[in-house]
């Protein structure tokens, strides 16, 4: 069996990581709620908070 050597070619879907951790967020978000399902307002408060996070670590390079 004949295995390709590792490669240091590394490519980042840098919006996809960010959608992953926006449900990352929202898991959470749910994990810890009280009622079964999160209402569309604490949707909205825990995405907004994610995205002012994302754009406080990435800057106007997000845009890209």
């Amino acid at each position: 069996m004949h295995v390709a050597p590792a490669r240091g070619t590394a490519v980042q879907d840098h919006v996809a990581l960010a959608e992953i951790e926006l449900c990352g967020d929202l898991i959470i978000a749910a994990s810890t709620a009280r009622e079964d399902r999160l209402s569309p307002d604490r949707i909205d408060e825990v995405l907004k908070l994610a995205e002012e996070r994302f754009l406080e670590e990435h800057g106007a390079d997000a845009d890209e």
